[in-house]
Formats: structure tokens, sequence, C-alpha cells
């Protein structure tokens, strides 16, 4: 009789071609099941009738038109750098199939949103060479750029090795920066705006628009965080207090960013809002950021605007350097 082939603890990272080629049985659920939400999720950028809210942005201020202008030049270019970073960064050193299922999903609705805000472009009497060229000629938005392709770099240059700590430690920078980051921090900080204006009764439209996107990032942060806390459990390597410094002061140095680029986005306030309203919210997007990924808040920073409670659905807290697969199960099936 032959002897017994140990079988190895199954892992969600792995380069191998030959790898992760049957989707039964599933070792992540809660890859699939996102990915089950994710195909109810589907939408299409031209059902909704954005010409409708012409009338509104035709009587808007000047600030009020520069809110929406700088957000779609930040959200257009961005949509597309998350795909890279996902294409790039995360797609081919991940052998699940259930998790390569969720992530070709989700690069189609960055895709999609990229669509989304080119309708936004199309549609509003907005200079649309000048809004491309904004996240390149404006510094503080450039800096939030930089910041995410500082990142991606490690993986666009050269293959990661991920059966290191380093390549390991790479890809969790990697998958921070992106998906806790970029999709958890700042989108979010840039929706809250956006949808400000439907606070007043403006861009009713556009708001769901918006909506639809935010439904998007929800489990697009879900999966993010699932993902790190994984590959943490799964590498107990990893698992050091220097390297729970450095994540931490990724998200610290994040928020800096994204202050002074909301100084930039409202220079002077709008009716109801202003960056000093903006950066307090995203000082509480920060805090329920770090408490997800099991770290103490930061910043202690109360809710401003209370309204947007409904698209930031705290997951499950898991220490960061004590994940346990208990708390990745996401209900993620629509009623």
């Amino acid at each position: 009789m032959n002897p017994a082939v140990p079988t190895l603890a199954p892992s969600i990272l792995g380069a191998g071609i030959a790898e992760g080629l049957l989707l039964r049985p599933i070792r992540y659920p809660w890859a699939y099941e996102l990915y089950e939400q994710a195909v109810a999720n589907t939408w299409f950028p031209h059902e909704v009738q954005l010409g409708e809210d012409l009338a509104d942005f035709s009587r808007m201020t000047d600030e009020e038109k520069h809110a929406v202008t700088f957000l779609m030049s930040y959200f257009n270019p961005n949509e597309l750098l998350v795909n890279k970073a996902l294409a790039f960064g995360v797609y081919p050193y991940v052998n699940a199939p259930e998790a390569h299922l969720y992530l070709a999903k989700q690069m189609w609705e960055e895709a999609n949103h990229c669509v989304a805000f080119e309708y936004v472009l199309e549609t509003f009497p907005i200079d649309r060479q000048r809004a491309y060229a904004a996240h390149v000629d404006t510094p503080t938005m450039a800096a939030k750029e930089a910041f995410g392709v500082h990142y991606i770099a490690r993986m666009t240059e050269q293959t990661l090795d991920i059966t290191t700590v380093e390549g390991k430690r790479d890809f969790v920078r990697n998958l921070v920066a992106y998906n806790v980051i970029l999709e958890g921090i700042w989108f979010y900080s840039g929706f809250m705006v956006a949808l400000s204006f439907r606070q007043r009764n403006l861009l009713r439209n556009f708001g769901s628009l918006i909506d639809w996107v935010v439904r998007d990032e929800s489990l697009h942060l879900k999966f993010g965080i699932n993902l790190v806390l994984t590959v943490l459990e799964e590498n107990p390597e990893l698992q050091t207090q220097e390297f729970a410094d450095e994540i931490r002061q990724m998200i610290l140095d994040a928020v800096d960013l994204e202050e002074r680029y909301n100084r930039d986005l409202l220079p002077h306030g709008i009716l109801g809002i202003n960056a000093d309203y903006i950066n307090a919210y995203v000082r509480y997007l920060a805090d329920r950021r770090l408490e997800e990924l099991g770290f103490a808040a930061h910043y202690n920073a109360s809710n401003p605007a209370k309204w947007m409670a409904a698209a930031n659905d705290t997951l499950a807290l898991v220490n960061f350097f004590e994940a346990t697969n208990t708390s990745y199960e996401v209900a993620a099936r629509t009623s």
C-alpha cells in the first residue's frame, strides 16, 4: 500500500496556472457569496436619466459645479487605476477560483463605474479636457494618485514572489492601499460630497447613480478586508508589530493626503458642507477602517454625516494579528 500523501493546508495565495481550476469544493464561502451578490447587483449607467438633472446643474453656484467636476476628475481615472491594482497586484496571486470569480466581476464593475463617470461628463456642461487633466495638474489629486501608484509599481515592474515574506507583505500593502484606503476612505469621502446635493433636493438622478456605485464599492471593501485577514491568518509570519505599525501608518498618511485634497475640492465651502465637515467624515471613516482591521480607532471621530451611515456598514471586527475565519461570513444573498 502506498504511503498517504500529506495534504497541504489550503492557502488563498498561489501563482500556479494549473491551480484553482475547479470551483467545487468552495474553500472560501465568503468570496463566492460576495460574487453572487455582485452579480445580482449588476446595473448599467444609462439606465439613469441624468438629463433630468440638467436644470439643477444650470442653477448651481460655481463652487457647487466645481465640486461635481472635481469629483469626476478624480473618480474617472482612479476607477481604472483600481482595475490595474486588481489585474496586476491581486488576481495573479490568488488561486481560489471563487475569489477569481469575484475579482473578475469587480474588474467589470470598475470599468462600469468609469463609463458611469464618463456619462456624467458627457451629460453635464463640464469642460471635459480640463476635467481629464486635473488628476495630473492638481497637486493634491496627483499626490493621491502617486500614493497608489507607489504600491502597484512593485507588481507591474516585475513578478511578485508570493512565496516570500516580503512578497506577501507587498500583496497586503497593495490590498490596503486600494481596497481599504482608495475605495474604503477616499472614494467614500467623495461619495458623501456627491450625495450631499440630493440632501438639498438637487441632482437626484446623479445621486441614484452614486448609490449604485456605493453598493458595488461596499462589496469591494468587504472582499478586500476579508482577503487581507485571510492572508494574515494563513501566513502567521506576517504577524509582527512592525508590519502592523506600517499598515496603520499607511492609513494615517492617507488621511493627511485626503484632507489636503478636500481643501481643493471645496476651497470656500457650499451650502451645508465645507472642507472641515468632509475631513471630519474622513477621520470617522479612517477610524472605522482601522477597527475593521482590528486596530484601535485613532481619531475617535464622530460621524458628522449620519445620513451616510447606511452606506457604511461596519464589518465584524477581527484583530489584525488574530484573524479568525468565523468573522468572514457575509450575508450576501439578496432577499
